[in-house]
């Protein structure tokens, strides 16, 4: 059975458990072969080379976003990709041939990297073009690393594994994303190796410019969808949960098992991703079935998601949500009965590139939740020209999701839950279908609200 697997990168720094709990388990001989394993980079790597992706502190990227001497970085860089090989000599890392590899390529980054900076102090191009150039180059370098390694071990271990580097360092051929990717696999016989894949792919279309740090599943993806597998597997260091464990105790929480890409979407519109929802729709249009698996528990099947699965009982699959929320609420005495309004506030959003996750209406007013990150002031004074009140209100959301939990009581047994607990509901809402209910609270009674959830409807 044809395989595409994606190994994240807190797994990939686990390299014994990859080859012991991915790779070998339960298999020897042939059975490690037809299989095509994306990696991420090590865990922290993307982050030198960028930026951190949750606290923002910068990385090599920004000194050339300001016009800063970026050579000290990457040398600094480079030091901690040897640093990181040393881990690894002990599974049979020729440490030797992997530094090397490492100082090579990100040699050959550095003097293109010089090239754009060059091209970037004329000022006769876009800065934005070039600086996008700098960080699909930057970014290429995590994953490019972390393949060549695991590679080479798989190799010294005597598994015929091919290294398939779709970074395109040595290639000038002006492919798109597929394209590179048809072209790669286009002579490899898949039943006789493993092969381990790049998650960063080049295209001229820059796989960053649209998915940005997403990129690697969206990789993930494409394979999938020129390779047609029986099935997809993403191996996480977690499950797919019930809730998650470190607010409700493991003890009170399980892998979901069954769900469907409807759910993995709602997931992803709250920022817990099973999978980036642009890479969850080619698996989802071609009939691939999707795998969350624990890369630290190999016997549990882990969850499967596909595209037609309905529970057979109504039940709540999932309790998540988030505190990084901001409500805004448009208030004006004239929107009753004016059908434009509800036009006129989306045009100001979409002029500002900001999406919602959740909108409310009443007679004169609508409230609309953003992410915190994506607040713009000037969004705010637009609103505020327009409308005669407008107000910010930082929230927390909480929600249930499900492939079949129409059932009668939920919401008041939800809501009774909360008021239990003393927790104010600011909104409510869900669509017709009743695959997502949500309830906007107070930041600080976020986890309360968590836990009361999963021990009254979970």
């Amino acid at each position: 059975m044809l395989t595409v697997e994606k190994i994240g990168g807190t797994s990939m720094s686990a390299l014994q458990e990859v080859i012991d709990n991915i790779i070998l388990f339960e298999r020897s001989g042939k059975a490690i072969y037809n299989r095509v394993l994306v990696v991420s980079a090590f865990s922290g790597v993307t982050n030198l080379l960028l930026e951190n992706k949750k606290t923002g502190e910068p990385g090599v990227y920004h000194r050339i976003a300001k016009y800063q001497d970026f050579h000290d970085s990457l040398h600094d860089l480079v030091v901690k990709l040897k640093e990181i090989n040393t881990k690894y000599e002990a599974l049979g890392l020729d440490l030797a041939v992997a530094d090397a590899f490492i100082e090579k390529h990100v040699a050959r980054a550095q003097t293109y990297l010089e090239n754009l900076v060059n091209i970037l102090a004329s000022g006769y191009v876009s800065k934005e073009g070039i600086l996008q150039a700098a960080r699909e180059i930057l970014a290429s370098i995590g994953e490019t690393h972390s393949a060549f390694n695991l590679t080479q071990i798989l190799q010294h271990k005597g598994i015929n594994a091919r290294l398939v580097d779709l970074s395109g360092f040595d290639d000038q051929r002006a492919f798109t994303i597929d394209q590179r990717i048809k072209e790669a696999f286009s002579s490899i016989e898949l039943k006789d190796c493993i092969c381990i894949v790049t998650g960063y792919a080049k295209g001229t279309e820059g796989i960053m410019r649209e998915f940005d740090r997403g990129y690697s599943e969206v990789t993930f993806s494409k394979i999938a969808e020129v390779l047609k597998p029986q099935e997809a597997i993403i191996h996480k260091e977690y499950h797919l949960s019930t809730a998650d464990p470190a607010m409700v105790g493991l003890e009170s929480c399980k892998p979901v098992g069954y769900t469907n890409y409807d759910i993995a979407d709602q997931l992803a519109d709250v920022g817990m991703e099973a999978i980036h929802p642009k890479a969850s729709k080619p698996l989802e249009i071609n009939g691939i079935h999707l795998r969350i698996k624990n890369t630290f528990e190999p016997a549990h099947p882990g969850t499967l998601i596909t595209r037609e699965y309905i529970s057979a009982l109504k039940r709540v699959e999932v309790i998540t949500g988030t505190d990084k929320l901001l409500m805004i609420d448009i208030y004006d005495p004239l929107m009753v009965g004016n059908v434009g309004s509800d036009l006129q506030i989306m045009k100001l959003f979409a002029k500002h590139n900001i999406s919602y996750t959740f909108k409310a209406t009443s007679a004169n007013s609508i409230s609309i939740v953003i992410w915190e990150q994506d607040f713009d002031q000037q969004l705010i004074t637009d609103l505020e020209e327009a409308f005669e009140k407008v107000t910010v209100e930082k929230v927390a959301m909480v929600c249930l999701l499900g492939t079949n939990m129409d059932q009668p009581g939920l919401l008041a047994k939800s809501a009774a839950a909360l008021a239990k607990q003393e927790i104010n509901i600011k909104s409510a809402g869900f669509a017709l279908r009743k695959v997502n209910i949500q309830f906007l609270i107070d930041r600080e009674d976020f986890k309360t609200a968590i836990v009361a959830l999963n021990k009254a409807v979970g």
